[in-house]
């Protein structure tokens, strides 16, 4: 407890940290449904395309060999997850792209370049716009505040502005440069999905906060990125 009391608040909430355990169910479930099922099956669909598939496979395939060391060992990699969380978050955000443009140029046809520079555009503005956000969240002392509960702060504004900004930018040109109800539907699931794949993307800057903290980190999980077998707590 004095080592906590001893830790700044900002500081400490922001090493609110997730359990090995819980790193291990993050893998299974996001690479499953989020980069597997929605990002790698449409690109991998009709009609198949040898360049988005080589465009894709490459990350996909490190990403997902990367992840084996956290599922065979989640407590020793237990520092490094976050920085592939982050790339990962960066990965998957990126085939998402991929697969809008994928439909927009196979699916329907779109022989303009606008949809393609609006896509790049919007994607690397999304990824820059939720560091900035973490960054303000975190040095504001909003985690800290929201995890003692002493500010109700409502953060769907701003998370809900880049989002809707980034859906409607890529809405905007599936529309004006297609009629297919379906395919501006699946691009518009895509877009909702990239805006949380690309929250993730903080959890780089998180790595390398707990990298510059790290004897903070120690003083507060004392077990922190060791084997399982040398933990007296197995979480």
């Amino acid at each position: 407890m004095k080592n906590q009391q001893e830790v700044d608040k900002v500081t400490k909430s922001y090493l609110n940290l997730q359990t090995p355990k819980a790193h291990r169910g993050n893998i299974i479930i996001f690479f499953l449904i989020f980069l597997d099922v929605m990002g790698l099956l449409p690109i991998l669909g009709e009609p198949f395309s040898p360049l988005y598939f080589w465009l894709a496979i490459g990350p996909i395939v490190f990403i997902h060999v990367w992840g084996i060391l956290y599922i065979l060992a989640p407590y020793k990699f237990e520092r490094s997850y976050y920085l592939f969380f982050g790339v990962y978050g960066v990965i998957n955000t990126y085939v998402y792209f991929l697969v809008i443009q994928k439909f927009l140029y196979m699916n329907l046809g779109v022989t303009s370049m606008i949809p393609f520079i609006i896509g790049v555009v919007s994607l690397i503005a999304l990824l820059i716009f939720f560091q900035y956000f973490n960054l303000r969240m975190l040095y504001s002392g909003t985690y800290a505040k929201l995890q003692k509960n002493k500010q109700n702060t409502n953060m769907s504004p701003y998370i809900g502005a880049a989002g809707i900004g980034y859906v409607i930018a890529q809405v905007l040109m599936s529309s004006l440069f297609a009629d297919s109800f379906i395919i501006i539907v699946l691009i518009l699931l895509v877009s909702l999905m990239s805006i949380l794949t690309a929250f993730f993307s903080i959890y780089i800057h998180r790595y390398f906060f707990i990298k510059k903290n790290y004897d903070t980190v120690k003083r507060l999980y004392p077990e922190f990125g060791l084997p399982k077998k040398q933990r007296k707590y197995i979480f």
